[in-house]
């Protein structure tokens, strides 16, 4: 009886290591797509819907969804690598530094966060924004507040690229982030 209680317990924590051991190992392709631009290895990290919560915002993708997001992170040229995954109270908590044209424009290049990972069936399913230290947030509006302003005067036509999540969107963002680069300046 002694044996068969110990080999239950031993089953036990062992299936327990292995999950977790797995859900780093989502977390590690997750990022590793990122890194590749290879977005079939982060859609088969990621289950069935994603729910991402940034400080107030909080969004649900399904797959083809969040596949535009990739798609329109991936014209920024950016540059993702994970430097730390630990435990955290339960949870799968992962440091991430990330550099892009975007980042660099906002003056906050390279932007280091921590995210808090959930599973859902051993795929990622939520993903929390924990906090970015380092990052100077009244730099980075004040930034995106000159660009906006400077391109709605300007150039009307591209007016309203902050907002549009599109790959459109994004390649007016580089233009606009071009063209306030090189404005003749009073």
């Amino acid at each position: 009886m002694k044996h068969i209680l110990f080999l239950l317990i031993i089953i036990v924590f062992t299936s327990c290591a292995k999950k977790r051991h797995t859900e780093a190992e989502q977390i590690k392709v997750f990022y590793k797509g990122y890194k590749n631009s290879d977005y079939n290895l982060i859609k088969n990290a990621l289950a069935d819907s994603l729910t991402t919560v940034f400080g107030d915002y909080t969004t649900t993708y399904s797959q083809q969804i969040y596949y535009e997001q990739f798609k329109w992170d991936s014209i920024f040229k950016p540059d993702y690598e994970l430097v730390d995954l630990n435990h955290k109270d339960g949870q799968l908590v992962a440091t991430v530094s990330m550099r892009s044209l975007k980042l660099e424009f906002l003056k906050n290049n390279p932007m280091t966060c921590r995210y808090q990972f959930q599973f859902t069936s051993g795929k990622i399913s939520r993903i929390k924004e924990l906090d970015c230290n380092g990052v100077d947030w009244t730099v980075w509006q004040n930034e995106v507040n000159a660009l906006a302003n400077w391109i709605k005067i300007n150039h009307p036509e591209m007016d309203g690229f902050i907002h549009d999540l599109s790959m459109k969107g994004a390649l007016n963002y580089v233009k606009a982030i071009e063209l306030y680069k090189n404005r003749e300046v009073d």
